[in-house]
């Protein structure tokens, strides 16, 4: 039994629709936010040390023993090893290299200024003003993805993968938070494309409440 401990407006919506798209079994256990810090609650430290979101169990792991894994990657990689290595990477060729770039690109560099914006942007007088000098950082990212997407229907080609699951909540956080506009229209298409797949709005009926899905038809 895979098990996802899943926090309101995080990261860990990425799980569930991953496991929607692979059609596998799950069940999830619901936490929320403290609403005065925003952190999870002390609660998740009895599943893992971290305390964070995602954690995923899965009671039957290799060998039937049982698996308990924090970070988006590292889940989503564990699925696609699980599934037999569907919305696993191209066999081979760019496909292949680009699946491996942004399975790490969307935590490792698209996500830090993103979350260093959100943060200022919440201190007294001084946060807007920091939070405008970000903004730059932010758009190389943006311009970075609006290329990309450019040439190719999803990150890793012609389908598909875990790597657009991956790409998913940094850019629907741009748009509700750090510019993400009809500017970029290539970006603004492949939201669409993954907000109109039937997984991703189970994922979401299931998940609960996810401010970032309300990004959907903002400029």
């Amino acid at each position: 039994m895979i098990i996802v401990h899943h926090l309101n407006n995080s990261r860990s919506q990425r799980i569930l629709w991953m496991l929607e798209e692979l059609d596998m079994t799950y069940e999830i256990r619901f936490y929320k936010r403290d609403p005065k810090t925003m952190l999870a609650p002390r609660e998740m430290r009895q599943v893992h040390p971290l305390g964070k979101s995602p954690i995923l169990e899965d009671t039957d792991g290799p060998g039937g023993m049982g698996v308990t894994l924090v970070e988006t990657g590292a889940i989503c990689e564990y699925l696609v090893d699980k599934a037999g290595g569907r919305l696993g990477p191209p066999p081979s060729g760019e496909g292949h290299l680009l699946y491996r770039q942004f399975m790490h690109y969307a935590e490792g560099s698209l996500m830090p200024p993103l979350f260093a914006k959100l943060v200022v942007s919440r201190v007294p007088f001084l946060g807007k003003k920091a939070a405008q000098r970000i903004q730059p950082m932010v758009d190389v990212h943006l311009d970075f993805v609006e290329r990309e997407l450019s040439r190719r229907p999803w990150f890793a080609g012609g389908e598909m993968t875990a790597a657009d699951i991956m790409m998913s909540f940094p850019l629907e956080a741009a748009r509700s938070r750090a510019g993400l506009g009809e500017s970029r229209p290539a970006t603004i298409g492949w939201l669409e494309r993954i907000h109109a797949r039937p997984a991703y709005q189970t994922a979401l009926s299931k998940g609960g409440e996810y401010a970032y899905a309300k990004a959907r038809g903002k400029a």
